[in-house]
């Protein structure tokens, strides 16, 4: 697994990557763009600001994508399935990189939005933080007001879905129902409508947790993506080994 960094300027992810190597999982981390020891600059971390403007998105996209060419130098057996996983800014990036790198054999997104970049921020601009929100909003009037708020903002949006529309590869989102960051009704509606069509998609949601469903004290988001990916990987390599 290759991992993509969520919004905030944070060097490579040891202590998830160490996680994941426990169970098995060969794992590539990396610090973020203009972050620790990596070069360029990094843009944010301010909402609204260029942070998820398309440039900064697909420029993320490309360091995700070496990443992974990067990491393919050092595994010895050609057959080992490449995943990505990521959190939430990484729900944009990762599709766009698996749509242009067919090495990508499949994807765990957790709080990844499947809304447009513009369609969050209307969301975030709404919940405003408070981590009481949902105590007197409805998911009516998130969904709502996600498709309707005026932008604060003007930039050309990145729809998740252009890319997911394009991709046959297994993809499991874990999603937190407190989260303030991302609307997860409207998010599952989305996926249910892609699933519907075929693409073999899932999710998983957990009703106490919010935004950081990866680092929250309850293990079971990760214990859900960890297996699922060991079964994915396995099927995918049965499947090379055979042809």
């Amino acid at each position: 697994m290759v991992i993509v960094h969520g919004s905030d300027p944070v060097k490579r992810e040891l202590e998830f990557a160490k996680r994941l190597a426990k169970e098995g999982i060969a794992v590539f981390t990396y610090d973020k763009r203009g972050v620790g020891e990596s070069g360029g600059v990094y843009v944010g971390p301010s909402v609204g600001t260029n942070n998820i403007d398309t440039a900064n998105i697909t420029l993320l996209a490309q360091d995700a994508n070496a990443a992974v060419e990067t990491f393919q130098t050092y595994l010895k057996d050609k057959k080992t399935p490449i995943g990505l996983v990521g959190f939430s800014q990484a729900g944009w990036i990762i599709p766009m990189v698996a749509s242009k790198n067919p090495q990508i054999e499949f994807m765990v997104l957790f709080s990844g939005p499947t809304i447009t970049t513009l369609e969050q921020l209307r969301f975030q601009f709404y919940t405003n933080g408070n981590n009481g929100f949902w105590e007197n909003h409805t998911e009516t009037d998130a969904i709502e007001h996600t498709r309707n708020d005026p932008d604060r903002y003007q930039f050309e949006a990145t729809d998740p879905k252009t890319y997911l529309n394009t991709l046959s590869i297994p993809g499991l989102w874990i999603f937190g129902e407190k989260d303030i960051q991302i609307p997860v009704k409207l998010c599952i509606e989305q996926l249910n409508t892609l699933k519907a069509q075929g693409k073999p998609f899932e999710y998983a949601s957990f009703s106490k947790l919010g935004h950081n469903t990866s680092s929250s004290n309850d293990t079971a988001p990760v214990d859900t993506a960890v297996q699922w990916i060991q079964q994915k990987a396995l099927k995918i390599k049965k499947s090379k080994s055979s042809k």
